[in-house]
């Protein structure tokens, strides 16, 4: 639907889009987590959720590499109806499959006790609705929007459903769902950051890196449509200052130069072609594959390490390697805050290894956090409670997705960009820090499992 080119196709899309990953999400998480169920292999639950986690991001590299060569061939409709085009294949392949796990989709009949809680379930979500058109129509803006306030008003009742679930568990359910809940919470920040590889690190790539291919190579890849062709013509626009953004005159009008397309802008001199005459660059999505390849690159030594570890007796708790990687992650945005100033806060273009750097630092946290949190709510939830909880982990990713885009809104606010990822630091180590001062008291709960 995303390839029909119309205002309802793109948000009926959306709308599919959620209810999908609402349904697939949790519940292929809590089936992986019932394999390693058996004595035999629960030792083993991080690494299968390692591995699990390795095969969404083999998606994750090649889609984009495919996504480059529809776009470029056949634009966004060809881009768009391609990835359609796999999740069926993905829904066959997972149906064939089905006996070989179907034993392990393990459900309960509702009971008396489960009643009010269906009920309450379905009362939040109608909740939720009414907080979040009640967001959307508030008279101005709380958190910088319209549809954020909806999104963070919506989420109200949710997390009040979560605070219900905890009140009504037993006394052995509430240390689980309370450790589980405090990490939960922590995360929020982590993918704030994270999933700025979408936005803030997207336009980084875009407009501030050097993505130049040789001639050569661009030649040699061109039936793989994976570089674009841009052409020199001066042409009337409006002028940019270093930042990309339009300078105005004293009284408000906007600057207007004979100017080149904007990747230029910061290009060095020798880079520039003669008019007329074209460069080919590499495609700005390239870069997302950056990290699903580090992923696959490097999931293979992290579980090996572990292994190494487990074997001396020294593996650390899954709340322990959590701590760890948010602060590998916040390591990473030193990476960019180093690259602002070599390229002098973008007045020159800068290299692309700067990117792949920082992809290559955050990934190493994201292996240490994303797998097992997955792992963590396997081993921590109530079984009654497992799926609803794997929704929990959910939730707090989409809440740190929606302050991803929040934070990447005030790029432009930012004169000196190194700031923008000084703060992208600060926030991951204040997570970090109240991580580790929690450990003591998280990790006695991991070792009672």
């Amino acid at each position: 639907m995303l390839g029909v080119h119309e205002v309802w196709a793109f948000y009926s899309a959306l709308g599919l889009m959620i209810l999908g990953n609402g349904f697939f999400k949790p519940n292929i998480s809590t089936l992986l987590g019932n394999m390693y169920n058996d004595p035999k292999y629960k030792a083993r639950k991080d690494f299968g959720y390692n591995i699990f986690y390795m095969g969404i991001n083999i998606g994750a590299l090649v889609c984009n590499l495919v996504a480059a060569y529809m776009r470029n061939k056949y634009g966004w409709s060809g881009a768009f109806t391609t990835a359609g085009i796999g999740m069926f294949a993905g829904v066959a392949t997972f149906w064939m499959g089905n006996k070989y796990y179907k034993h392990l989709d393990v459900r309960r009949e509702p009971k008396a006790e489960d009643k009010p809680l269906i009920m309450r379930l379905m009362a939040v979500l109608g909740l939720a609705l009414v907080f979040g058109i009640a967001g959307w129509f508030i008279p101005g803006n709380i958190v910088g929007s319209d549809s954020t306030d909806a999104f963070l008003m919506a989420c109200l009742p949710v997390c009040y459903f979560y605070f219900t679930i905890y009140r009504s568990a037993s006394e052995t359910e509430k240390p689980n769902l309370k450790t589980m809940y405090t990490i939960f919470f922590i995360v929020i920040l982590f993918w704030a950051v994270f999933k700025q590889n979408g936005t803030a690190l997207t336009t980084y790539a875009e407009s501030y890196t050097d993505r130049r291919a040789p001639k050569e190579l661009a030649e040699a890849i061109k039936p793989l449509k994976q570089t674009e062709e841009i052409t020199y013509a001066r042409k009337e626009r409006d002028k940019l200052d270093a930042q990309f953004r339009r300078m105005k005159n004293d009284t408000g009008g906007v600057i207007k130069i004979n100017d080149y397309p904007s990747y230029f802008k910061n290009a060095a001199v020798k880079d520039i072609p003669k008019e007329g005459e074209s460069i080919y660059l590499f495609n700005t999505e390239l870069f997302q594959s950056v990290n699903p390849l580090f992923v696959v690159l490097l999931t293979p030594f992290v579980i090996m390490f572990f292994t190494f570890l487990r074997r001396r007796g020294k593996e650390p708790t899954t709340a322990t390697k959590i701590a760890y990687g948010l602060l590998i992650s916040a390591l990473s945005t030193l990476v960019m805050v180093w690259a602002i100033y070599e390229t002098h806060n973008g007045a020159e273009k800068a290299s692309a290894w700067w990117l792949i750097a920082s992809y290559g630092v955050i990934t190493i946290g994201e292996l240490c956090l994303s797998p097992m949190g997955l792992s963590m709510v396997s081993k921590l939830s109530p079984l009654r409670f497992t799926a609803l909880m794997m929704g929990g982990w959910s939730l707090a990713t989409s809440i740190g997705n929606k302050l991803s885009g929040v934070l990447a809104k005030n790029w432009d606010k930012f004169d000196n960009k190194a700031n923008y990822f000084y703060l992208n630091f600060a926030l991951l180590m204040l997570a970090a820090l109240v991580l580790f001062l929690l450990l003591k008291r998280l990790n006695k709960v991991f070792k009672e499992q």
